[in-house]
């Protein structure tokens, strides 16, 4: 194993790991700078090691942006397009390689590896669309001989803070969106998985040597939490995009808001899918189980809560329990297996905390869960995916857990359950399962789902690029990818022009000299 991901590291170009320049500057010191060791979930192993970026360091990467910033915004949007679209067609060639690094550092599933990147590939064509289509609106003035409008201009730097769980993924859709809008770009990425955004970074570097785009439209800087809180707080950064925990995003909005800067906040997720009496057991059950246990329980998408009418709750949990025992978990890179490893132990002991937790409030196990052991698990990272029996008002029940606990509660109405799903502090995703269509319109009015994403008859995870993706409440209320979420990384302008020879006022205002 060890071998070929040293083989992939150098298809990716990432050949001096230990000596690895964090901010991309070339006088960048590694003296007095602390290691960050990238070790991978999946077998206890150190990838390699990584230099923290330092104050100094960040002062670097800072002004090299602002210095890039002028000739950025100058290139016309469909020229920015076309360097997004080579970007796209090298994440291409490297979709493999990119992928399994994907996989073996984070420890989700070859297949998820692999989907992320084209998640990549996919936004990078959204975003070359996009660059012919940055338009604003035209109004009709009040006054004669008027012509208003209005027009969106790039707000500068942009800087994204990113977590591990979609440790390349979301990076590109703020990256995408913000280059082809004329910003230049700070990424900070989860200090967890610096390797896959070391290739990145190498990937799109070359794609701008190669069209003679100067350094600082794409920066990288690797480093702990003292690196975001330099961001937040940094009056240069107009905007900071940043995912990652409910607790992580109250932090930065304050900082960006005590200097009246913009945030884009992407956080925690509750999601429910609600399966009703009217339900495809069999398509409800593919849906429940892979939100549940796709990415071992590590998506802010993930499903945690499954609200099930009363009478089909016992036929549905008996096919969920025997669909549970078919689950293989092991090594993310053998295609065989469903589940992965967890990020971390820090992450197993927040697992294993939280079924003791829900056990003390009440909660009823129907699939046991616990650590694995074992020569196929020495990472002691792998955990079994468990299912809860519980009451949706269980502490345990109202905070996210980042791992495949996954929590059943039964409901009698519609309008219960619809309750239920909306009565938790986040609201990312959620999903109704039925096939009557009175059921379907009500979850998706407005007197639904009260969440960013709501789908009928597919489970909560797995989003497309196309749709803008995020939440209300404690998810912070961001949208990032698709639709019209590229106005978060410009400014407006509304302009008017008087061709008159006199120079009226408006509302009718008399000013005469």
């Amino acid at each position: 194993m060890q071998n070929s991901i040293t083989a992939i590291l150098k298809k990716l170009k990432i050949q001096d790991l230990n000596a690895a320049c964090s901010t991309g500057a070339e006088d960048f010191s590694s003296a007095g700078a602390s290691v960050i060791d990238s070790i991978s979930p999946v077998d206890g192993r150190r990838i390699a090691g990584v230099y923290a970026a330092k104050v100094q360091d960040y002062d670097i990467l800072i002004k090299k942006a602002q210095s890039a910033f002028p000739y950025w915004r100058s290139v016309p949007a469909p020229k920015r397009g076309e360097l997004i679209r080579q970007f796209g067609d090298a994440l291409r060639a490297h979709k493999d390689n990119l992928g399994t690094l994907v996989s073996y550092e984070m420890g989700k599933s070859l297949q998820e590896g692999l989907g992320e990147v084209q998640e990549m590939i996919d936004i990078c064509d959204f975003a070359v669309g996009l660059s012919r289509q940055l338009h604003g609106l035209t109004m009709h003035s009040e006054r004669p001989d008027h012509r208003m409008y209005e027009q969106w201009h790039p707000l500068g730097l942009v800087g994204i803070i990113s977590a591990f769980n979609f440790p390349v993924a979301v990076w590109s859709w703020n990256a995408a969106l913000a280059w082809v809008c004329g910003n230049v770009c700070i990424w900070k990425p989860s200090e967890k998985t610096p390797l896959t955004a070391i290739a990145c970074q190498q990937i799109i570097s070359d794609i701008f040597k190669a069209n003679d785009v100067p350094e600082g439209v794409s920066n990288l800087i690797i480093g702990g939490p003292e690196i975001g809180e330099l961001m937040s707080k940094d009056n240069r950064i107009p905007l900071i995009s940043a995912t990652g925990s409910t607790r992580m995003g109250k932090s930065v909005a304050v900082a960006v808001a005590a200097r009246l800067g913009k945030s884009l906040l992407e956080l925690g997720g509750n999601n429910a899918i609600i399966i009703s009496e009217h339900a495809d057991l069999d398509m409800s059950l593919i849906g429940a189980v892979f939100g549940a246990v796709g990415t071992a329980g590590q998506r802010c998408t993930s499903t945690r809560r499954l609200i099930i009418h009363e009478q089909v709750y016992d036929r549905f949990v008996s096919k969920l329990v025997k669909a549970y025992e078919q689950l293989r978990i092991g090594n993310p890179l053998d295609q065989h297996n469903h589940v992965g490893p967890l990020i971390d132990q820090a992450a197993v002991a927040l697992y294993l905390d939280s079924i003791e937790k829900c056990k003390a409030q009440g909660g009823h196990f129907v699939v046991e869960g616990g650590l694995l052991e074992g020569e196929a698990y020495s990472s002691g990272c792998y955990v079994k995916p468990c299912i809860a029996e519980v009451s949706n008002d269980f502490s345990i029940v109202q905070h996210e857990t980042f791992a495949p606990i996954l929590y059943l509660i039964k409901y009698k109405t519609l309008e219960e359950a619809i309750a239920l799903q909306n009565n938790v502090p986040q609201g990312l995703s959620s999903a109704i399962m039925t096939l009557n269509l009175r059921e379907a319109e009500l979850f998706l009015s407005a007197k639904g789902s009260d969440c960013g994403i709501a789908n009928v008859n597919i489970g909560t995870s797995g989003a497309e690029i196309g749709g803008a993706f995020g939440g209300e409440k404690e998810t912070g209320g961001g949208r990032e990818s698709g639709s019209d979420a590229w106005r978060a990384y410009m400014r407006r302008q509304t302009n008017t022009i008087n061709y008159a020879d006199t120079l009226p006022l408006a509302q009718g205002i008399k000013f005469d000299l």
